[in-house]
């Protein structure tokens, strides 16, 4: 009987091990989608695309519209809809309020990451957020809008200024090619408020740049920790582009947030 109980023990001890991983296993790993903001695009991810897929993560990068919060959410959530598995959706800049917005139209986001990026509450805007606090340089760096036929006014950010304003952090030669590369964003859209601040109901987690020109540090600081952010952390001396420059860091944030149950 002894031996009997004794077998039975170490029976038991092998299977649970093993019930346990299969279990894991059964666990789909979260997708990242990572959305970009204004003046930017997709490539401004690459340095984070490459390091999480090192490390076994499925990552897609959404092209951002930029023409309005409320139409490039849709068009993001139409992404992340399509994907089986849960998200964790990724916001910069301007991509923060589309990320925001999403997520209110998405049932698998997990997690929301905002990378010098918007976190508005409802019936805010970028450019109000961005007014918040001193210390925002953009509207001079700005040149003359670009008015299209159906009178939507783009704006782009004047290349002389562009490595100082976007990416003081980024190697010449790779902040010349982002700055001939920088996708418009209708003025419209900055200026257009939040609906749906989905950062009250989905864990959030913050990382920006002491020396953002774009979005003030204060006013960065002060959606994090109105968000209730999970983790915020500060880049000493990075730019706006802190994914370009500390691509590091970023994926190191993200992947906590990812892994988090």
């Amino acid at each position: 009987m002894k031996i009997w109980i004794a077998c039975l023990a170490t029976v038991t001890m092998m299977l649970t091990p093993l019930a346990s991983a299969d279990a894991q296993q059964q666990t789909p790993r979260p997708t990242i989608v990572l959305v970009h903001g204004a003046f930017a695009e997709s490539g401004s991810w690459n340095g984070v695309i490459e390091r999480l897929r090192a490390d076994g993560y499925t990552v897609i990068a959404a092209s951002n519209p930029l023409r309005g919060v409320a139409s490039d959410a849709a068009s993001v959530a139409g992404v992340v809809n399509a994907v089986a598995t849960p998200v964790v959706l990724v916001g910069h800049s301007y991509g923060g309020p589309v990320i925001t917005e999403a997520a209110a139209h998405s049932g698998n986001v997990k997690a929301l990451v905002y990378v010098a990026a918007f976190a508005p509450d409802a019936g805010e805007s970028a450019i109000e957020l961005t007014g918040k606090f001193p210390g925002a340089t953009l509207g001079a760096a700005l040149a003359p809008p670009v008015v299209l036929p159906d009178g939507t006014r783009d704006l782009y950010i004047q290349r002389d200024k562009f490595a100082h304003q976007f990416a003081a952090d980024v190697p010449a030669a790779q902040a010349a090619l982002m700055a001939a590369t920088q996708r418009p964003v209708a003025e419209a859209a900055l200026n257009e408020k939040a609906v749906t601040p989905s950062w009250k109901t989905i864990p959030s987690w913050f990382i920006y740049g002491s020396a953002d020109l774009n979005i003030p540090p204060a006013v960065q600081a002060f959606m994090a920790k109105r968000a209730g952010s999970r983790k915020t952390v500060v880049v000493a001396g990075a730019s706006h582009v802190v994914m370009t420059s500390n691509p590091k860091a970023v994926a190191a944030l993200i992947e906590e947030a990812a892994a988090t149950q």
